[in-house]
């Protein structure tokens, strides 16, 4: 987003001198419309003693090197008079419009810009918000930019012409050569809030910009939001075969910052780093480039179990000519001989499924004494199913499925029928349902365990080798129930679930979200790669909090006897303590594990060990 448009009006003030803007900021339902035309006058009159007075004033934020933290160079910002209601920059360019002064307006604010970065010596790089639709004017003064740029001493090599989309781009072509003009004078080129304008995808494609940015959307929160995770690094693919720089816009926390960093966006601006200011800092707060510096990992967002709206039904249509209930049952039953593999014909009528003939249905009743001679020459409705699965194509395949279950037995055999807003598209198969509703969950379990929701084992293995290359020093801890399949055979394993659930919650509480990962290996296995350096208390607390809530889920009398008498394997009765946590945990420092297999061997001996513990226990492998 364009940092311009960040900013909302400063509210007036008891001043009298600035009661007059009030009229201004009122909306426009609650303005008498015979006032509109005045109030316009009046915004036109504000507009030129602006323009005529140079009332404008610049403000810059630090854009800055995401791997170093060294500022590179700054977004050059424009305010209206602090008591007016122009001061934010999208009233000002909304009036300027609207009098047909934008560009008037917009080299004003490209000289108050440079002519204030010249005056405080800022160094690196400065990004010169402008319009392309002021490079489409015919009027449009091409050289003078350059012209004042060399009065004031700037090298064109440090301007960055960065291109903010406040209206829809059509004339590609004229704006090529625009483009083309101001690189021929040395400058560089940028395109602001991509994935936000009206065509800015568009623009990087034809424009090819040594710098795109971010639109802040994408950014916030980006630490907690897989699709936003997968379409900046998405960006970030295209951007490095595209020979482009990218800006992420918008960071407002540390975490934020950390996964772009890892994500590798070469560099970064927002309120985290710097506020827009009159004199802006040189250097970056020193927590700031801290955290850049440091060795560990962002933990990232990860996905969930079945995206409910992923996949739609339309993956699963199959085109099958439908029949008209004014066909005869003869004549249905000869469109089954000429197919053999045809088992369900739809009926429909002017595009509007009526319902189903299932081949078996109609041979039934064939075979049956005097049914062809009864039958044969009536509306093939007679067989029908008057009552079909009826579903349409942007049904996602849970919803089906569920659907499906709720159903009667027979429409899992007879399929469904998949219609375009209420007109028949084709059919689907309860055959090919299940299959794609079973890969699904297969593929599911693989990144988020089922019953906690937690990232199973690809994501688990990814984390280790993003952390064994990182070459930073982290703790392994592998967690598992003891006594914990008796308690099923007890308790049943709906209660067991139940169990599953609780410790997930617990570990994953006593876990910093931002630096430790926890994963669910499956069953009551768990695993936690912890970048934390108190991990070892946290470990603690752990136990502490299981040993409390376990008890819970005892009756009296076993709570009472510290445990309760179940089968073993070989059917003899046995007496088994309270279910207890063990964990075991693995000091890794850099280099001394070259993979995820690895470590998952150390920290299942460790895991071992911690088992052999009485009770709820930490096993720490000390050995290096």
């Amino acid at each position: 987003m364009n940092s311009l448009q960040m900013l909302t009006p400063v509210p007036s003030s008891g001043n009298p001198a600035q009661l007059s803007n009030v009229a201004f900021l009122k909306p426009a339902a609650a303005a008498n419309s015979d006032d509109q035309p005045a109030n316009e006058e009046m915004l036109r009159a504000h507009l030129l003693d602006i323009l005529s007075r140079r009332h404008l004033s610049a403000l810059f934020q630090p854009i800055i090197h995401m791997q170093s933290g060294a500022i590179i160079g700054y977004e050059g910002l424009i305010r209206g008079p602090s008591d007016s209601p122009l001061h934010a920059p999208m009233n000002l360019f909304k009036v300027a419009r609207a009098n047909h002064l934008t560009l008037q307006v917009e080299h004003l604010c490209r000289r108050i810009v440079l002519e204030r970065f010249a005056e405080l010596d800022l160094p690196g790089k400065l990004f010169l918000n402008i319009s392309p639709e002021c490079l489409l004017l015919h009027d449009a003064r091409h050289g003078e930019t350059l012209g004042y740029i060399a009065q004031l001493g700037i090298n064109p090599e440090r301007v960055i012409i960065e291109l903010t989309e406040n209206q829809p781009t059509y004339d590609y072509d004229l704006m090529r050569e625009a483009v083309l003009h101001y690189r021929n004078m040395g400058f560089q080129i940028a395109i602001d809030d991509l994935g936000e304008g009206f065509s800015s995808l568009r623009l990087w494609s034809e424009l090819r910009p040594e710098y795109v940015k971010i639109d802040m959307h994408f950014i916030q929160g980006i630490n907690a939001d897989p699709v936003k995770l997968q379409f900046v690094r998405s960006i970030q693919g295209i951007a490095e075969h595209s020979d482009t720089f990218v800006i992420a816009e918008g960071i407002e926390t540390q975490a934020e910052l950390l996964v772009l960093r890892d994500l590798g966006i070469g560099f970064g601006q927002g309120y985290h780093l710097g506020r827009p200011n009159p004199a802006p800092a040189r250097v970056l707060p020193a927590e700031v480039v801290k955290a850049l510096g440091s060795n560990g990992v962002a933990v990232y967002p990860q996905r969930g179990g079945l995206e409910k709206n992923g996949v739609t039904i339309l993956k699963l249509l199959h085109r099958v000519q439908p029949v008209s209930p004014g066909m005869s049952n003869n004549e249905v039953y000869e469109v089954f001989v000429k197919d053999p593999a045809l088992q369900i014909v739809p009926v429909v009528e002017h595009g509007v499924p009526l319902g189903l003939i299932s081949r078996m249905e109609m041979i039934d009743h064939f075979a049956r004494l005097y049914q062809r001679e009864l039958y044969g020459k009536k509306s093939c409705v007679q067989f029908m199913d008057p009552a079909p699965l009826i579903a349409d194509q942007d049904t996602s395949l849970q919803d089906l499925s569920f659907a499906m279950v709720e159903a009667e037995a027979h429409h899992l055999f007879n399929g469904f029928i998949i219609t375009e807003q209420g007109r028949y598209l084709g059919m689907g198969t309860g055959r090919d349902l299940m299959r794609e509703i079973t890969q699904m969950q297969i593929n599911a379990a693989r990144y988020a365990n089922p019953l906690t929701q937690l990232p199973g084992n690809v994501p688990i293995n990814e984390h280790i080798d993003r952390l064994l290359g990182s070459g930073t020093r982290f703790w392994v801890c592998y967690c598992d129930l003891d006594h914990f399949k008796p308690f099923n055979d007890v308790y049943g394993y709906r209660r067991g679930d139940d169990v599953i659930q609780l410790t997930g919650e617990i570990l994953s509480q006593q876990c910093d979200p931002n630096r430790d990962f926890i994963g669910h290996i499956g069953g009551d296995d768990f695993m936690i790669l912890f970048q934390s350096e108190d991990w070892e208390v946290r470990c603690c607390a752990m136990l502490d909090r299981f040993a409390a809530g376990i008890v819970d889920f005892y009756s009296a009398e076993d709570l009472e006897r510290g445990g309760y008498t179940s089968e073993d394997r070989q059917g003899k009765k046995v007496f088994y303590s309270l279910i207890s946590l063990s964990l075991g945990a693995v000091k890794v420092e850099p280099h001394q594990y070259y993979s995820h297999h690895q470590i998952a061997t150390a920290a299942a001996e460790a895991k071992k060990q911690a088992k052999k513990i009485y009770g709820n226990s930490l096993f720490v492998d000390r050995r290096q």
